[in-house]
């Protein structure tokens, strides 16, 4: 074969190798672009987790406030609660479910910064079931409604209080919430006829925590006791205890009904950008 042969041979192959392998360079702009993009998501995600854990955060050391203020509270809250063995299970329900809330913001927080896939994971199945547990929580208070009704607590009076048993559990109880809040019975004197006050007292019409308190002591302190204790209603509380506390808590009620669907919403959002998270780490 000639030279000039061999010479358009080669150039005829280098240019067909030229159009079966283009330049890569395209390519390679299109896969670090995306990169980027990964990296950019992944870091927001990182960030949202972070700002989601740092409310869960809060909302546990929010708990963990409202279960103590409950238990230390000197303005009669804790009478109430123990009056009711439910609520007084639900304040220590409350008092785990912060503690349990603020422990897991702050793992959330660390394995959100550190990217650490075993510390994500764990971070979701806890929370996971916490969320679970909140929701049946939830269930259970709506199926037990009944037991924080004024037909409830009405019974519930009429069939335990004795008046001037200090000894008694339920008796110290509800005297206590007479005096603090000024009122008397469920819904009115009225709700110790045919009770077993009455039949321990069959002289008083009502027991002495539902007289009102003179404010200077002596002759006048006593007759007004006595007149109290005779049926008179100028010298008693007349209104219900139930209206009174409802009317004293009806804003922390709302609040805190509102932080629970906060916090739900909030423990969503986290396990969601949990699970994105732990995805997307090398």
């Amino acid at each position: 074969m000639r030279a000039g042969d061999t010479c358009s041979t080669c150039s005829w192959e280098e240019a067909r190798g030229r159009d079966l392998h283009p330049p890569q360079g395209g390519q390679g702009e299109a896969s670090a672009r995306g990169t980027a993009m990964e990296g950019d998501c992944l870091s927001c995600v990182k960030y949202l987790m972070f700002v989601f854990n740092f409310l869960i955060f809060l909302g546990g050391s929010f708990l963990l406030g409202v279960g103590v203020w409950v238990l230390v509270d000197p303005t009669g809250f804790r009478e109430i609660v123990a009056a009711n063995p439910l609520l007084f299970t639900g304040v220590y329900i409350v008092l785990a479910m912060g503690g349990m809330l603020f422990l897991l913001g702050f793992l959330g927080c660390c394995g959100a910064i550190r990217e650490n896939k075993c510390l994500l994971l764990f971070f979701f199945m806890l929370i996971l079931l916490i969320f679970l547990a909140e929701l049946a929580a939830a269930i259970l208070a709506f199926i037990f409604r009944e037991h924080l009704t004024r037909e409830y607590f009405t019974k519930e009076l009429k069939r335990h209080y004795q008046g001037y048993n200090n000894t008694d559990v339920f008796t110290s109880t509800w005297n206590a919430i007479m005096n603090t809040f000024d009122c008397c019975g469920v819904n009115s004197p009225e709700d110790f006829k045919e009770s077993l006050f009455k039949d321990i007292n069959p002289d008083d019409t009502v027991p002495v925590a539902c007289c009102q308190r003179p404010s200077q002591p002596g002759d006048m302190a006593h007759l007004t006791k006595e007149q109290c204790l005779s049926g008179s209603m100028m010298f008693r509380n007349n209104k219900g205890c139930y209206s009174a506390v409802v009317d004293y808590f009806e804003l922390y009620i709302y609040v805190a009904g509102a932080s629970a669907i906060v916090v739900l919403t909030i423990e969503l959002f986290a396990m969601v950008f949990a699970m994105c998270l732990f995805r997307g780490i090398q």
